[in-house]
């Protein structure tokens, strides 16, 4: 296989990697939150960045040691991710019955004034710059979860660290791509259709429903092999 065509092939193949119903279920529990419509496409993309960064650290060290994660310690990984799962939907779920009656208080600073008011807080402001936060370290935990198989997938295909950790590198890219466009796709409908505070709830709702189903369906076949 040429450089261009597995380079090509990461690329689809990240793409694809971002549109697993974990990841999904995750996102859109943020997405919910966003009444911009573009603000999807910018949390899409920087939990593709924190799953990129994850990639690419696990992957440098196991292809440095030539290696591959224990099943345990995956096994180990995958549950973090369940675990995140349900806190991700408990945490909607909370939100949606704040928002069905007057809103979620919720801290804010305005010039150095600290107040609190109905609305959301899904970012952290570093002076007029705002930052998603939240989507990154999300979409860290997803990269460590899938971090083994790729890379012992990499490590059988590919002759030199530099053709590995590029092929991880271009596969991480195509998430961030892939999860990007579709959070923002998903922005738009949700957003036209949250313009209330009982309709964004409702949103809310369904997303932490989601959630939380898929992180019991993902984790409950995980615990005989981590307590086996």
């Amino acid at each position: 296989m040429s450089a261009v065509t597995a380079g090509f092939l990461g690329l689809l193949l990240g793409m694809r990697h971002a549109l697993e119903p974990d990841h999904l279920a995750a996102v859109s529990t943020l997405v919910s939150e966003e009444d911009d419509p573009r603000s999807g496409l910018w949390l899409g993309a920087f939990w593709g960045l924190g799953h990129t960064v994850a990639l690419l650290g696990v992957g440098l060290v196991l292809t440095f040691f030539r290696t591959t994660l224990s099943d345990r310690l995956s096994t180990i990984f995958e549950l973090i991710v369940s675990a995140m799962l349900l806190l991700l939907g408990a945490r909607a779920l909370m939100r949606a019955r704040a928002e069905m009656t007057s809103g979620a208080l919720s801290p804010h600073e305005h010039r150095g004034l600290l107040h609190v008011h109905p609305g959301r807080v899904a970012h952290v402001h570093v002076g007029r710059r705002s930052y998603a936060v939240r989507p990154l370290a999300v979409g860290l935990v997803h990269g460590l979860a899938g971090s083994g198989a790729l890379t012992a997938l990499v490590l059988a295909g590919f002759e030199t660290h530099l053709e590995r950790l590029a092929y991880i590198a271009v596969f991480g890219g195509g998430s961030v791509l892939g999860m990007g466009v579709l959070s923002g796709i998903a922005g738009w409908p949700l957003a036209a259709l949250a313009r209330t505070p009982r309709a964004r709830g409702w949103a809310s709702a369904a997303t932490g429903l989601l959630s939380v189903a898929m992180g019991i369906f993902w984790g409950w076949p995980l615990l005989p092999k981590l307590l086996g």
